[in-house]
């Protein structure tokens, strides 16, 4: 019985090996990226802040997500939420069944891209996520590795077709800066800059300084040059306010 159970002990440790073996170098970055922002502090928690005036509620485990948002305007008390279910928006409590595919599209980007953000480099490890690692590059002084992702169609989304490009801390393997390219409202491509850090909750949340080119068209590829050469208007501030996890 003992030689039976160490025999499996042995099966199991081999097959620990070679899932941590098999794991992409990029795979590994974003991994010990996501430890050090939060690791499974994300899992379990659910995260409420304010970003321009609009209340956030966000939830994402493994297998399911909600995110939500509020705020008053002309029509009234707004409320929208994002799940696995779809899209509802309830405007003084009462849902619109009236919005067409292109708005209920429009407002499901609109949330997802705050949550997304809000919850990086967490997301990075999505099953749509291509990432491929491009090598050590320097910023500013310090080296980071530079991780390029993209997505599959299938399960990527509508925006399955932007293009990342994180930069990781070598030493301490925080997302300092980032840069992407999208093709939804006419496109374009940022970059952004951390400027605050707020750790609530044992998560590290950012703020960020966003970035475009003169050119709309530039290449993602181009904008860390762009940057370190000071040719990118600073466009706007990505703050999060009043963050609570619970």
């Amino acid at each position: 019985m003992r030689s039976k159970s160490s025999l499996i002990m042995i099966f199991l440790v081999l097959i620990l090996i070679w899932s941590c073996g098999s794991r992409t170098e990029a795979e590994k970055i974003v991994g010990n990226a996501i430890v050090a922002h939060g690791g499974e502090n994300y899992f379990t928690s659910h995260i409420s802040f304010d970003f321009r005036d609009i209340h956030y509620q966000i939830f994402k485990s493994p297998k399911e997500y909600e995110y939500s948002r509020e705020f008053t305007d002309s029509t009234g008390r707004v409320k929208d939420v994002l799940n696995n279910g779809g899209f509802i928006r309830t405007v003084n409590g009462a849902q619109i069944d009236t919005l067409t595919d292109e708005r209920v599209g429009a407002f499901s980007r609109s949330v997802n891209s705050v949550a997304y953000f809000a919850f990086l480099p967490y997301g990075l490890n999505d099953p749509a996520a291509i990432k491929s690692y491009e090598g050590i590059t320097e910023i500013r002084g310090e080296n980071y590795h530079q991780i390029k992702v993209t997505f599959k169609e299938e399960g990527g989304g509508e925006d399955f077709d932007d293009v990342f490009l994180y930069w990781i801390g070598v030493e301490d393997f925080y997302v300092d800066y980032l840069a992407y390219s999208y093709h939804t409202d006419g496109g374009g491509v940022r970059f952004r800059e951390v400027s605050d850090v707020n750790e609530v909750g044992g998560i590290r949340f950012q703020n960020y300084l966003n970035f475009k080119p003169m050119d709309k068209n530039t290449p993602v590829d181009k904008m860390k040059e762009l940057y370190i050469s000071g040719e990118l208007e600073l466009l706007s501030e990505i703050n999060l306010e009043n963050i609570e996890v619970n």
